[in-house]
Protein backbone atom coordinates (compact mmCIF):
# COMPACT_ATOMS: atom_id res chain seq x y z
CA UNK A 1 0.00 0.00 0.00
CA UNK A 2 1.62 3.20 -0.90
CA UNK A 3 1.56 6.20 1.65
CA UNK A 4 -0.39 9.06 1.63
CA UNK A 5 0.65 12.65 2.45
CA UNK A 6 -0.42 14.73 4.68
CA UNK A 7 -0.26 18.27 5.27
CA UNK A 8 -0.41 18.40 8.77
CA UNK A 9 0.02 20.80 12.12
CA UNK A 10 0.68 19.07 15.62
CA UNK A 11 -1.03 21.62 17.64
CA UNK A 12 -3.86 21.65 15.05
CA UNK A 13 -7.05 19.83 17.07
CA UNK A 14 -8.71 18.88 13.58
CA UNK A 15 -5.46 18.30 11.62
CA UNK A 16 -4.89 15.08 14.37
CA UNK A 17 -8.00 14.12 14.34
CA UNK A 18 -7.61 13.21 10.77
CA UNK A 19 -3.84 11.62 11.82
CA UNK A 20 -5.66 9.67 14.50
CA UNK A 21 -8.19 8.40 11.38
CA UNK A 22 -5.46 6.98 10.01
CA UNK A 23 -3.62 5.33 12.43
CA UNK A 24 -6.91 4.01 13.16
CA UNK A 25 -7.09 2.80 9.86
CA UNK A 26 -3.82 1.63 9.28
CA UNK A 27 -2.62 3.15 6.00
CA UNK A 28 0.80 4.51 5.79
CA UNK A 29 1.45 8.35 5.88
CA UNK A 30 4.13 10.27 4.78
CA UNK A 31 3.77 13.62 7.00
CA UNK A 32 4.27 17.05 5.98
CA UNK A 33 4.45 19.97 8.36
CA UNK A 34 2.51 22.82 7.89
CA UNK A 35 3.44 25.47 10.35
CA UNK A 36 0.45 27.57 10.95
CA UNK A 37 2.12 29.92 12.90
CA UNK A 38 5.14 30.76 10.58
CA UNK A 39 2.00 31.58 8.05
CA UNK A 40 3.62 28.17 5.84
CA UNK A 41 0.04 27.44 4.70
CA UNK A 42 -0.25 31.20 3.07
CA UNK A 43 3.20 30.23 0.46
CA UNK A 44 2.58 29.79 -3.07
CA UNK A 45 3.30 25.83 -3.50
CA UNK A 46 0.67 25.27 -0.96
CA UNK A 47 -1.54 27.25 -1.90
CA UNK A 48 -1.06 25.60 -5.08
CA UNK A 49 -2.15 22.42 -3.78
CA UNK A 50 -5.24 23.71 -1.48
CA UNK A 51 -6.79 27.12 -2.63
CA UNK A 52 -8.22 27.42 0.69
CA UNK A 53 -4.94 26.74 2.38
CA UNK A 54 -6.26 24.92 5.30
CA UNK A 55 -4.88 22.33 7.38
CA UNK A 56 -5.11 19.13 7.30
CA UNK A 57 -4.64 18.63 3.80
CA UNK A 58 -4.16 14.56 2.21
CA UNK A 59 -2.82 14.43 -1.25
CA UNK A 60 -3.63 10.45 -2.57
CA UNK A 61 -1.82 10.06 -5.51
CA UNK A 62 -3.26 12.70 -8.05
CA UNK A 63 -6.24 13.21 -5.37
CA UNK A 64 -6.71 16.06 -2.67
CA UNK A 65 -9.17 16.52 -0.36
CA UNK A 66 -9.14 18.81 2.76
CA UNK A 67 -11.09 19.50 5.80
CA UNK A 68 -10.35 17.18 8.84
CA UNK A 69 -13.84 15.09 9.04
CA UNK A 70 -14.02 14.48 5.04
CA UNK A 71 -10.04 12.74 5.11
CA UNK A 72 -11.53 10.67 7.90
CA UNK A 73 -14.27 8.96 6.20
CA UNK A 74 -12.55 8.90 2.94
CA UNK A 75 -9.48 6.80 4.66
CA UNK A 76 -12.28 4.80 5.71
CA UNK A 77 -13.67 4.45 2.46
CA UNK A 78 -10.41 4.20 0.42
CA UNK A 79 -8.41 1.74 2.42
CA UNK A 80 -10.29 0.23 6.00
CA UNK A 81 -10.62 -3.37 6.02
CA UNK A 82 -14.33 -3.11 7.17
CA UNK A 83 -16.67 0.02 8.07
CA UNK A 84 -16.00 -0.13 11.95
CA UNK A 85 -14.53 2.84 12.01
CA UNK A 86 -17.14 4.54 9.19
CA UNK A 87 -19.97 2.16 9.09
CA UNK A 88 -22.72 1.74 5.90
CA UNK A 89 -25.66 1.06 7.63
CA UNK A 90 -27.60 4.33 7.17
CA UNK A 91 -28.72 4.49 10.45
CA UNK A 92 -25.19 3.82 11.77
CA UNK A 93 -23.46 6.07 10.08
CA UNK A 94 -25.84 8.93 10.43
CA UNK A 95 -24.40 8.61 14.12
CA UNK A 96 -21.06 9.11 13.36
CA UNK A 97 -21.81 11.92 10.54
CA UNK A 98 -23.93 13.65 13.50
CA UNK A 99 -21.22 13.31 16.33
CA UNK A 100 -18.81 14.52 13.56
CA UNK A 101 -20.78 17.78 13.03
CA UNK A 102 -21.30 18.19 16.85
CA UNK A 103 -17.12 18.32 16.62
CA UNK A 104 -17.10 20.91 13.77
CA UNK A 105 -19.63 23.18 14.37
CA UNK A 106 -19.78 22.86 18.41
CA UNK A 107 -17.18 20.92 20.21
CA UNK A 108 -13.90 22.28 18.47
CA UNK A 109 -15.69 25.47 17.96
CA UNK A 110 -16.07 26.09 21.69
CA UNK A 111 -12.90 24.54 22.62
CA UNK A 112 -10.72 27.06 19.90
CA UNK A 113 -12.93 30.19 20.94
CA UNK A 114 -11.25 29.74 24.28
CA UNK A 115 -7.14 29.33 23.12
CA UNK A 116 -7.29 31.04 19.85
CA UNK A 117 -7.84 34.47 21.70
CA UNK A 118 -4.99 33.65 24.22
CA UNK A 119 -2.55 32.19 21.95
CA UNK A 120 -2.73 34.42 18.40
CA UNK A 121 -4.56 37.43 19.53
CA UNK A 122 -2.55 38.34 22.98
CA UNK A 123 -6.11 38.06 25.04
CA UNK A 124 -5.10 37.06 28.96
CA UNK A 125 -8.54 36.24 30.26
CA UNK A 126 -11.30 33.56 29.25
CA UNK A 127 -14.86 34.60 30.15
CA UNK A 128 -17.48 32.53 32.07
CA UNK A 129 -19.76 32.72 28.81
CA UNK A 130 -16.92 31.01 27.46
CA UNK A 131 -16.52 28.60 30.06
CA UNK A 132 -20.31 28.08 30.16
CA UNK A 133 -20.49 27.24 26.69
CA UNK A 134 -17.72 24.69 26.56
CA UNK A 135 -19.34 22.98 30.12
CA UNK A 136 -22.47 23.05 27.62
CA UNK A 137 -20.90 20.65 24.88
CA UNK A 138 -19.20 18.56 27.81
CA UNK A 139 -22.54 17.87 29.24
CA UNK A 140 -24.00 16.70 25.69
CA UNK A 141 -21.24 14.79 25.46
CA UNK A 142 -21.66 12.72 28.74
CA UNK A 143 -25.21 12.32 27.10
CA UNK A 144 -24.27 10.92 23.80
CA UNK A 145 -22.25 8.13 26.43
CA UNK A 146 -24.85 7.05 28.06
CA UNK A 147 -25.33 3.32 27.52
CA UNK A 148 -22.80 3.10 24.89
CA UNK A 149 -18.27 3.76 25.48
CA UNK A 150 -18.12 5.10 22.18
CA UNK A 151 -19.53 8.20 20.84
CA UNK A 152 -21.62 6.50 18.93
CA UNK A 153 -21.73 2.42 19.49
CA UNK A 154 -20.08 -0.40 20.80
CA UNK A 155 -17.04 -0.09 18.28
CA UNK A 156 -14.71 3.28 17.97
CA UNK A 157 -15.10 5.19 15.41
CA UNK A 158 -13.64 8.46 13.22
CA UNK A 159 -15.87 10.78 15.37
CA UNK A 160 -14.00 9.34 18.69
CA UNK A 161 -10.80 10.02 16.70
CA UNK A 162 -12.24 13.59 16.14
CA UNK A 163 -13.37 14.64 19.43
CA UNK A 164 -10.70 12.78 21.37
CA UNK A 165 -8.36 15.27 19.41
CA UNK A 166 -10.49 18.40 20.51
CA UNK A 167 -10.72 17.10 24.22
CA UNK A 168 -7.03 16.15 24.19
CA UNK A 169 -6.27 20.41 23.20
CA UNK A 170 -9.14 21.02 26.19
CA UNK A 171 -7.55 18.82 28.83
CA UNK A 172 -3.68 19.92 27.79
CA UNK A 173 -4.55 23.57 28.08
CA UNK A 174 -5.95 22.95 31.96
CA UNK A 175 -8.88 22.57 31.57
CA UNK A 176 -10.88 19.75 34.41
CA UNK A 177 -13.41 17.86 32.63
CA UNK A 178 -13.43 15.46 35.91
CA UNK A 179 -17.28 16.71 36.89
CA UNK A 180 -18.21 14.80 33.20
CA UNK A 181 -17.67 10.73 34.48
CA UNK A 182 -18.91 9.40 31.06
CA UNK A 183 -16.38 11.97 29.06
CA UNK A 184 -13.97 11.50 31.56
CA UNK A 185 -13.91 7.45 31.15
CA UNK A 186 -14.37 7.83 27.43
CA UNK A 187 -11.22 9.80 27.35
CA UNK A 188 -8.76 7.37 29.29
CA UNK A 189 -10.77 4.44 27.00
CA UNK A 190 -9.48 6.65 23.97
CA UNK A 191 -5.72 7.02 25.53
CA UNK A 192 -5.70 3.66 25.85
CA UNK A 193 -6.97 2.27 22.57
CA UNK A 194 -6.92 4.55 19.80
CA UNK A 195 -3.87 3.90 17.73
CA UNK A 196 -1.54 6.82 17.41
CA UNK A 197 -3.36 8.62 20.51
CA UNK A 198 0.20 9.15 22.64
CA UNK A 199 0.93 11.01 18.85
CA UNK A 200 -1.78 13.28 19.11
CA UNK A 201 -0.84 13.90 23.00
CA UNK A 202 2.58 15.27 21.62
CA UNK A 203 0.88 18.11 19.75
CA UNK A 204 -1.88 18.96 22.38
CA UNK A 205 0.49 18.66 24.84
CA UNK A 206 2.84 22.13 23.26
CA UNK A 207 -0.23 24.07 22.19
CA UNK A 208 -1.62 23.83 26.05
CA UNK A 209 1.52 24.60 27.39
CA UNK A 210 1.77 27.82 24.80
CA UNK A 211 -1.56 28.60 26.33
CA UNK A 212 -0.77 28.14 29.73
CA UNK A 213 2.14 30.61 29.34
CA UNK A 214 -0.09 33.02 27.97
CA UNK A 215 -3.14 33.10 29.99
CA UNK A 216 -3.41 34.55 33.45
CA UNK A 217 -3.61 32.30 36.41
CA UNK A 218 -7.18 31.01 37.31
CA UNK A 219 -8.65 31.32 33.97
CA UNK A 220 -10.09 27.92 33.48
Amino acid sequence: MAAVTLYHFPYSAPSRGALLAARAVGVPVEIKEINLFEGKHLEADFIKINPQHTIPTLKDGDFVLWDSHAIASYLVSAYGKDDKLYPKNPQQKAIVDQRLYFDVGILYRRVRAIFFPVVRLGEKTVSDEKKKDVEEALGWMDQFLTGRPWLAGTEFTIADCACAASISTLVEMGYDISSHRKTTEWYEKCKAELPGFDENLEGAKILGDIFKQKVDPGQI
